[in-house]
This record gives structure tokens, sequence and C-alpha cells, in this order.
């Protein structure tokens, strides 16, 4: 049976991001999520505590994206996910490490060009590397974005793994 895609929140962010309030109980939720997710050929569900890691078992793109849900209790037989799309950590940490570095380099030739021109000296090189800065960032914005859309196929996959998953247990009784 084919399952119709969802469409997914969030559209400015490169980090999309949901929140679920499920009727049912919080380790039992997490002990599901972790058996049905070891059956998958495709994609694997690894679990640190109250955290699930949904991702493809074998390596893919540079953009694969994974889907990081935290799983908290709201009372003994209510659950909120709250649910996170993103690349592998390494690569995010990778992206981000260069957007603070833009951003500091930044900060620093434009202090710099700022204090030439106080001081009637020239601040052409300054303000060239100001705005080649200024390009590398939306550069950098619009990487993310083409690895976003680059992944969304495959961000719905892993989503409807997961509303799979909790449309799996809503039926099974609570015992």
């Amino acid at each position: 049976m084919a399952k119709k895609l969802k469409p997914i929140d969030n559209d400015i962010a490169l980090r999309p991001r949901f929140q679920l309030q499920i009727p049912y109980n919080h380790s039992k939720l997490l002990d599901c999520f972790e058996q049905l997710g070891s059956n998958d050929q495709i994609l694997k569900v690894s679990r640190v505590d109250d955290h699930l890691f949904i991702k493809y078992r074998f390596d893919k793109p540079f953009w694969t994206p994974q889907l990081h849900l935290e799983i908290n209790a709201v009372s003994s037989d209510t659950s909120k996910i709250y649910g996170l799309f993103g690349p592998k950590p390494s690569i995010w940490l990778l992206f981000m490490f260069l957007r603070f570095l833009v951003a500091v380099l930044f900060i620093g030739f434009t202090i710099w060009a700022y204090t030439n021109y106080t001081l009637d000296q020239s601040y052409l090189i300054q303000s060239i590397i100001v705005i080649s800065l200024v390009t590398t960032w939306l550069l950098l914005y619009v990487v993310g974005r083409m690895g976003r859309h680059t992944a969304k196929q495959q961000m719905q996959e892993v989503k409807c793994f997961m509303d799979h998953i909790l449309e799996t247990i809503e039926y099974k009784p609570q015992t």
C-alpha cells in the first residue's frame, strides 16, 4: 500500500523541526521504535537514553538526512516527540564551523575597515574582503538549502518510516 507523503513544515530552516504528542507510554514507545526499526532493511534506529536516531543503513551522498527524535514523558500514558531532521553530525559541525569562521572574519575585517576609514587611510582591500565574506556567507546558506532540497525525498522516506511505526503502535492495546 503506497503511503502519501506529507509535507514537512519549517520551510526556511535548514534543519526542519516538529513536535508530536502521542497517547502512548514513553518507555513502551521507545522500545517499539527500537524493536520495529531493527527489522527494516534500508533504515536503522539507534537509541541513546530517550533519543532515537533514524538513519540510512548504507552510506549515501553528502547531505543524507537523519531524523533525531527525543521522546519525553508527559504523563504515564502520554509522550511528546521532538523531531529534528539534519545531515550527519560531523557534516553539520563542519558546515556551522565554516559559517562561524566567516562571521568572525567579517567582524574583524569590518572593524579594520572602519578603523582605516576613521584614520583617513585606504580601506579598499578590507571592503572587498568584507563584501566577499558576505557573499561567502550567502553561498554557504544557498549550498545548505540545495543540500536540503536534494535530500527532501529521503527526508520524506524517513518521516514515512516514523509515521508507519507510530501507526503500527497506535492500534496495539496498552497494558
